[in-house]
């Protein structure tokens, strides 16, 4: 990372080490990082999540903070760990694709954390998604409105965030591919309420263009805030345009268990230093719904017949092996900034 300027230097009161008890030797800290929002009920869902996590992992010191908009601020999260005694984190992003957020904003903000508290270390998670216990809430979520033995006429419009980031936007397309096979669903398009497209609006007209007659909204966040009001107040006044349509609109994933297992599992591979390549939704590996017999199933290659080692046996070993292992380090990785 590029050495902050001067100006941004912190000054030696805020570098001095805090009169803190005896260094901790039990496992790293989880620290929970959110983007933060004006929304006082998004940012309480958050804190109480947090909070939820202190029992689920005994021994385990937990905090989260927010980069910006909300408190507590992510730098009073640190101190107050750091207070504790506590030296060694593992960050875990609470956002759902790898977008700026994740790629800069907080693990500069874990740097100034280092800056301000000399001798911690960090650890540095993947964000959550995609993953099948999301794509288990979004399911949820959905038959929250819709009789499941309705799906064969109704197509779903996942709305997303929306990032300036492609691949962000793109992962976001992932999950509604995802959620969209062995669901019977009759379609699943993708939207964003803002910074890409298609808007709200436009992924409605999509929908109503390609014969859809019912359609449920689908927001992927986590919890309340700004943005998903924005989603839910645009998609009603669509519907107010198109009565013919029958529209729906579906609640945010919310502090489900799944969300919970989830995150206990990026601090895991945050400690392992398991910072892998994304195989949580690999047919291979995991049982995802209409491929349930690929999971551990032999690769076979494709048979060339100019290649000079083929036998009509057909015995060959396919390059692509699905152990996933071993793994490159994830730029992300302990200390690390990456993208």
């Amino acid at each position: 990372m590029t050495p902050p300027s001067p100006s941004a230097t912190p000054s030696p009161s805020e570098t001095r080490p805090p009169a803190a008890p005896a260094d901790r030797t039990e496992p790293p800290a989880l620290l929970l990082v959110g983007h933060g929002t004006r929304d006082e009920g998004g940012a309480d869902a958050f804190r109480d999540f947090v909070e939820s996590l202190r029992g689920r992992l005994p021994g385990v010191p937990v905090g989260g903070g927010f980069i910006e908009l909300s408190a507590p601020p992510l730098a009073d999260a640190v101190a107050d760990l750091v207070g504790e005694g506590v030296r060694d984190f593992a960050a875990v992003p609470l956002v759902l694709v790898s977008a700026g957020h994740a790629k800069g904003d907080i693990p500069a903000a874990l740097h100034r954390e280092r800056l301000r508290h000399p001798g911690i270390r960090y650890g540095y998670g993947r964000p959550l998604g995609p993953h099948p216990n999301l794509l288990a809430v979004l399911e949820r979520r959905l038959d929250a409105v819709l009789d499941p033995a309705d799906r064969a006429g109704t197509t779903v419009l996942l709305v997303g965030r929306g990032s300036s980031d492609p691949d962000a936007n793109a992962e976001v397309y992932k999950v509604a591919r995802l959620l969209w096979e062995g669901r019977g669903l009759a379609g699943v398009e993708t939207a964003f309420v803002s910074l890409a497209d298609p808007d709200v609006p436009a992924g409605l007209d999509r929908c109503r263009r390609l014969g859809a007659e019912r359609v449920v909204v689908l927001p992927y966040f986590l919890f309340t805030g700004v943005l998903p009001d924005r989603v839910v107040e645009q998609s009603h006044q669509w519907g107010a345009r198109h009565p013919e349509v029958d529209l729906r609109v579906a609640d945010v994933m919310g502090a489900t268990e799944e969300l919970a297992e989830l995150v206990v599992e990026r601090y895991r591979e945050t400690l392992r230093g398991d910072l892998r390549m994304n195989c949580d939704t690999c047919i291979y590996r995991v049982s995802l719904p209409g491929f349930e017999e690929r999971v551990g199933a032999p690769q076979q290659p494709h048979h060339h017949p100019d290649d000079p080692g083929h036998h009509h046996g057909h015995s060959h070993h396919h390059g692509h092996h699905h152990d996933h292992g071993p793994h490159a380090p994830h730029p992300h990785g302990a200390d690390g900034h990456g993208h």
